[in-house]
């Protein structure tokens, strides 16, 4: 099998302050979240918060790929921080010491692809040698892309329900670390492709995908009733995907990944799909189906000018020490808590 070595390839070109230049030519600004603490939201806050992502979203350039990664870890409490005098500080720093919590970690990263699309092969080496004309100056097309990024961030901490402030060089190079080393601590260790999963290191890792919209309801809400803990009393929600989050007790990463579409390509698409089911709808009822389908599609794009085409993927990256238990037990939990879910794949409001 063939070698890389990850240090003498590296994917990052170069950093300045939170903008990282791809080797494939894309150009990435990162930001670290703060969200609020779980179950502490309203219906109206969950609201409120969509209205703010959207908002703050639907006015990205075209071509802009946005993607969200929240990060999960098992991890065990180290009460070192704690006062450990008094009696009373004792026991709570000996209760503390050593349990088992879920750290989180949020990231946002909005992406200006090469050529404002994305990379048309379907599987592309990240590692390969860099070519120095590959970093990008700071143009006028990244500098406008920065500035609509700003933008919109400044809108989303404005909510004052969220806040993402900039990472530095550091810290990116450290994100970057952790993810390619498997979040092994105190080695580097290499990335083996094996026949049913990855192993970096100890863990041994899997993914699932939604593939289809096709896995969702018909409808979709901001928030839904969170069952375990609601009484007739107290209602808690949540938000439509937070089942994977901090109630799966496992270590585990979701990507929400979603690219803004240009809306014209589409309407030639599809005034062209439509003009070739005209002349052939007699040939088949299969083909006036899929024309009236289309058609719908195409009216909703021209009723609204301001209507944005957004394509949307979501998965799951989970690991575990032990390669037995990391697929049925991970299943198990994922396909409970994905029974409830709706993802908005795509918005035209």
């Amino acid at each position: 099998m063939n070698k890389i070595n990850l240090s003498a390839y590296r994917p990052i070109a170069d950093i300045q302050d939170n903008i990282i230049f791809a080797n494939n030519g894309n150009v990435v600004l990162c930001y670290q979240g703060n969200l609020p603490e779980i179950y502490s939201l309203s219906e109206k806050d969950f609201e409120d918060m969509h209205g703010a992502w959207f908002q703050a979203l639907k006015s990205l350039p075209v071509g802009t790929v946005v993607h969200k990664q929240d990060i999960y870890l098992k991890k065990s409490y180290s009460s070192q921080q704690l006062p450990n005098k008094t009696f009373l500080e004792k026991a709570t720093h000996d209760h503390f010491k050593g349990r088992e919590y879920m750290e989180h970690r949020c990231f946002l990263f909005f992406i200006l692809t090469k050529n404002k699309a994305l990379n048309s092969p379907k599987y592309v080496n990240p590692f390969r040698k860099v070519s120095k004309s590959i970093i990008r100056e700071l143009d006028d097309n990244v500098r406008r892309f920065i500035g609509s990024v700003s933008d919109s961030v400044s809108f989303i901490n404005n909510s004052r329900k969220m806040e993402f402030s900039p990472l530095d060089a550091d810290s990116i190079q450290n994100l970057t670390n952790g993810y390619f080393n498997g979040f092994n601590e105190g080695f580097d260790t290499d990335i083996l492709l094996e026949r049913k999963n990855v192993n970096i290191g100890e863990n041994y890792f899997d993914a699932l995908a939604i593939n289809s919209e096709l896995c969702f309801g018909e409808s979709v809400q901001s928030s839904k009733t969170n069952e375990k803990f609601t009484s007739d009393d107290f209602v808690f929600h949540q938000g439509f995907i937070d089942g994977l989050g901090l109630t799966l007790n496992e270590n585990h990463i979701v990507n929400q990944i979603l690219y803004l579409d240009d809306k014209q390509k589409w309407r030639k698409l599809l005034d062209k799909k439509v003009e070739e089911l005209n002349k052939s709808s007699n040939f088949g009822s299969q083909n006036k189906v899929v024309l009236g389908k289309i058609q719908h599609i195409l009216d909703q794009i021209n009723a609204d000018d301001n209507a944005r085409i957004i394509r949307g993927h979501l998965n799951i990256v989970y690991w575990d020490k032990n390669p037995a238990y990391l697929l049925p037990n991970f299943r198990k939990s994922y396909y409970n808590q994905l029974i409830n879910i709706y993802l908005i794949l795509y918005n035209v409001n």
